[in-house]
């Protein structure tokens, strides 16, 4: 899953969707998995990552990346891989 090319984010965490109009506010760990979707990197990579950075149990941070991308999927935020 990547975000769109057209979809914008900006360095303070806000992420801007021109097809719709609609504005984001991303907190820390949400502005980290979008640049590093945006950086190409894996599900797998940024799980590694994220784990890595932040103090947190594996099992609620995957929970919680998962409810994300299925929320950016829902925004229309993503390109889904196939």
């Amino acid at each position: 899953m990547k975000i769109k090319k057209n979809v914008a984010i900006s360095e303070t965490g806000f992420m801007f969707n021109p097809n719709t109009g609609d504005s984001y506010s991303l907190n820390e760990t949400a502005k980290d998995i979008v640049q590093l979707m945006k950086d190409g990197r894996s599900e797998q990579e940024i799980r590694e990552i994220i784990l890595a950075k932040y103090d947190v149990e594996q099992s609620t941070m995957e929970s919680n990346f998962y409810d994300f991308l299925n929320m950016l999927s829902h925004l229309d935020l993503v390109e889904k891989d196939y």
